[in-house]
């Protein structure tokens, strides 16, 4: 019998079959809070995610079941109700990685949107996007994590509108916490000691459906006016299935995440995806791959936890190929690479270093995260990949004039434009009634101007063409 929640996905052949089903008989869970209590129903006591504090100490990690993060998640959204929090209202969230961030983002999501934003940014930038979210909390590493992003909410929690300051502690922390210098106007706590009082186990506001706003991601650099993406449950969801869908893994894979949250590629690749599969997640600790003695035990954390599968950059990948292979790395079968191009130089080394090919794939904030996706040894060269299931590629010729839009015939460089159930509802904008999303220049007809020039093969395989190529 057919499975509909995870056909057969092994190869680019398996598209038109997967299709033939309509999204909708899927049986997706509608919300990324369905997904979070779907998993604990599930799968229970098993091991969801093991929480490295450091490189150092990479042999004992904390370690949380599917039951236990659903128990934090409900704590920490109820938290967050009580202190104003509705459907419509943004928690930012500003920190480095650690095991009570996941439950932040998750719990703002139930009880209203999850806005994290990333704390390298100026204090200027920061406080823009935690205006434009509208943030009544605001969600920071605390002075024992990073004392510098402390200081940073400090400073901007009245700048930036909010009315809660809520402080997060390393992962694995023990005893109570520093005292927080209070800041005025301004409620001040930890997350955990306030969460530690609230109800585990059932949502004391409304939960979420599938059309509401899930998250606000910010994009682009560090200049220029921020821009926040507004994605749906459904966006995520769907989104995170998709990646989580076929290919070389199962739901006994392992996964190694290092990115930081506050990027779409480690929320919907390293989070909700193996939340979906029931997959177990090893993350690195605060500074993520930015902790350089993590590369030097890496491979042993391969060895160690039967690492299957990591997400990273191509700089990330270029490191790994310098770094001598002193463990059993057999686990690993899928290396994704993405954020930025891969250089054939990298690609290769990274394979005769290590046997192993690197999986390549393309997306962007606006279409939720992943759109296109290789498999390993069927990669094309030139390619970021196939099309992902229910998603619409096509290159197109804008003119310069009229704005009209005429779609290319395969093969043609045009801009690249997506459509399908993970286009975002449209970066957000202020007004009387609060934040909302405005599609206006960035999607019309239901297809989204990614501004990148592609072409795209009759098979749906997405091929980014040389520096000096030439729209068509």
């Amino acid at each position: 019998m057919t499975d509909l929640l995870w056909p057969a996905y092994d190869g680019p052949g398996d598209l038109a079959a997967i299709e033939v089903v309509p999204l909708a008989d899927r049986g997706l869970p509608a919300t990324t809070y369905d997904v979070v209590t779907r998993a604990a129903a599930t799968w229970d006591d098993r091991p969801v995610t093991s929480f490295l504090t450091d490189a150092t100490h990479w042999q004992t990690p904390s370690v949380q079941t599917f039951t236990g993060l659903a128990a934090a998640v409900h704590r920490t959204a109820n938290t967050f109700t009580a202190l104003g929090i509705g459907r419509r209202d943004a928690v930012a969230i500003i920190s480095v990685n650690c095991e009570s961030m996941l439950c932040a983002i998750l719990g703002a999501q139930a009880a209203g949107i999850a806005a994290p934003i990333n704390p390298s940014l100026s204090a200027e930038h920061v406080t823009k996007l935690a205006r434009l979210a509208r943030a009544k909390i605001l969600v920071v590493s605390g002075p024992e994590l990073d004392p510098g992003i402390w200081q940073l909410g400090r400073r901007i929690a009245a700048d930036a509108g909010a009315t809660v300051l809520l402080a997060l502690r390393p992962t694995a922390a023990s005893g109570p916490g520093p005292d927080l210098e209070p800041v005025d106007g301004i409620i001040v706590g930890y997350l955990d000691h306030l969460a530690a009082a609230a109800p585990p186990g059932h949502l004391q506001g409304p939960p979420p459906v599938a059309s509401d706003i899930a998250s606000y991601l910010h994009t682009g650099g560090t200049t220029g006016t921020p821009k926040l993406a507004a994605h749906t449950h459904g966006n995520q969801v769907t989104d995170g299935w998709m990646i989580a869908l076929g290919g070389p893994l199962i739901r006994d894979s392992v996964l190694f995440a290092a990115l930081p949250l506050f990027h779409a590629n480690a929320m919907m690749v390293t989070l909700l995806a193996p939340l979906l599969r029931g997959q177990h997640v090893v993350w690195a600790g605060p500074l993520g791959y930015r902790d350089r003695p993590l590369f030097g035990v890496f491979w042993k954390i391969v060895e160690r936890n039967r690492i299957a599968a990591m997400s990273a950059v191509p700089t990330v990948y270029a490191t790994l190929s310098q770094v001598p292979v002193d463990a059993d790395i057999t686990s690993l079968r899928l290396p994704i690479v993405g954020a930025a191009p891969l250089p054939a130089a990298v690609r290769d080394a990274f394979t005769q270093h290590t046997g192993r090919s690197l999986v390549e794939g393309y997306g962007l904030t606006e279409a939720t995260c992943a759109s296109t996706r290789n498999f390993p040894g069927t990669s094309r060269p030139g390619s970021v990949g196939q099309r992902l299931p229910y998603q619409r590629v096509k290159a197109v010729r804008v003119d310069e004039h009229t704005g009209v839009r005429t779609d290319l015939p395969p093969g043609h460089v045009g801009i690249l434009a997506i459509s399908g159930p993970t286009v975002f509802p449209g970066y957000i904008t202020g007004g009387p009634d609060g934040p909302r999303p405005d599609p206006a220049g960035k999607i019309a007809d239901g297809w989204l101007d990614t501004g990148h020039l592609a072409h795209v093969d009759a098979d749906g395989f997405v091929g980014v063409p040389p520096p000096a190529a030439r729209r068509t």
